[in-house]
């Protein structure tokens, strides 16, 4: 039976899954090339607050500040938005 490491299993599925997978998986490669094989630390948090900043970004600008609009696309409360917000502009 044949194990795979990290970066072996990213090239089983690179070319599977939606752009947005391939986007993550390919920056997951990007990253853990960095570590050059250290442990890494906290990673489900800190890869779920970047893909939510940036989503919560993205989809401010498109609805031009809207909060109420926003919220909505996002599937989130106003105020659950207005907190994100204020997290990630403090980060």
């Amino acid at each position: 039976m044949e194990t795979n490491t990290p970066l072996e299993n990213k090239n089983n599925v690179s070319s599977q899954g939606t752009a947005l997978q391939r986007c993550v998986n390919d920056e997951l490669q990007r990253y853990f090339e960095m570590l050059d094989g250290q442990a890494p630390h906290d990673l489900h948090r800190m890869v779920m607050q970047q893909v939510e900043s940036a989503l919560i970004d993205y989809v401010m600008d498109e609805c031009r500040g809207n909060q109420s609009k926003a919220s909505a696309w996002l599937g989130i409360s106003r105020g659950t938005l207005r907190s994100k917000l204020a997290d990630y502009s403090s980060n």
